[in-house]
């Protein structure tokens, strides 16, 4: 269920959408694909789905390549394109027993049942595609994706036109399909990669610029530490603005102050050593993780 992926490059014209990609993903991990507009990422998965072919390198999918096996791959992949293209006259039911039996998959009936209760879609199940909304659009295609049992899941967007409960019941459903599959999802949500990913990739200008876990991402692009500390109350600022590895603070309300130090800086215990000399009590001290969101925006910002 590995996808192995080798110096990929993909030309359109004398444009290189993709510049010498390699990866490798390994079964049972949910990885997040990320990137701005225009960085590469959904013809990434279209050369991994076999919709278009690399200009050069290699890739295989669970041991199959994509160029001698593209067949084979089609059988072992779920696919959800951004796009989503449904027909829209056909109703849910009819639709998925059609896209079932394109995989000619046993007992394909209770198969249907299956997906339709999997994906939320009972109460809809009756109507035309057409008349869904686009949530519901949404967990059709998904439906559709994985009929078929696929050993990986390709998902371009999937939460794209959720509303906030079905967002979190699309993501619970994609973390215990990662337990079983290879999951590779794109999403310009950073929150969702945070919650359901085990591991983000980066992508800007055809070019990945960063590749590791979400937590190691984190640590390693952290460039400032952020302190929230709530004392019992009110300090001397200008006292502990001497504190050495201080860098800035800021008020947020009453006795709740952010304090800035640099990366590389660890001044808790200075600061609750501080606070006892001071006859202060520390109520709380939190510690802040940049986000995702400022991570993405650093690895991908123009220069």
């Amino acid at each position: 269920m590995s996808i192995i992926v080798k110096n990929i490059s993909k030309l359109y014209g004398d444009q290189k959408a993709l510049d010498e990609v390699s990866l490798e993903i390994s079964p049972g991990n949910i990885v997040g694909l990320l990137g701005p507009n225009g960085s590469g990422k959904t013809t990434l998965m279209k050369i991994l789905t076999c919709f278009i072919p690399p200009t050069t390198g290699e890739a295989t999918m669970d041991g199959f390549d994509i160029f001698d096996d593209s067949l084979e791959i089609r059988k072992i992949i779920g696919y959800l394109p951004e796009n989503n293209p449904l027909y829209e006259e056909m109703y849910v039911r009819e639709y998925l027993e059609f896209a079932g039996g394109i995989h000619k998959i046993k007992n394909l009936s209770a198969r249907v049942d299956e997906m339709i209760q999997i994906t939320g879609l009972e109460v809809e199940k009756r109507k035309k595609i057409g008349e869904l909304s686009k949530g519901y659009k949404q967990r059709v295609g998904l439906a559709q994706a994985l009929i078929h049992d696929p050993k990986i899941l390709i998902l371009d967007e999937p939460t794209s036109g959720l509303d906030p409960n079905q967002l979190v019941e699309i993501r619970n459903l994609i973390k215990a399909i990662g337990k079983e599959k290879t999951v590779l999802l794109s999403t310009h949500i950073m929150q969702e990669v945070e919650a359901i990913c085990d591991r983000a990739i980066i992508i800007n200008k055809g070019k990945i610029v960063a590749d590791d876990s979400t937590a190691n991402l984190q640590t390693i692009k952290q460039k400032e530490n952020i302190l929230l500390i709530e004392f019992n109350k009110a300090i001397d600022e200008k006292k502990l603005h001497q504190l050495k590895g201080v860098d800035k603070m800021e008020n947020i309300t009453g006795n709740v102050w952010k304090i800035i130090v640099a990366a590389d800086k660890d001044i808790r215990q200075d600061i609750f050593e501080w606070a006892v000399s001071e006859k202060l009590s520390v109520l709380s001290l939190q510690k802040k993780e940049q986000s995702l969101e400022q991570i993405f925006q650093d690895y991908t910002r123009q220069k």
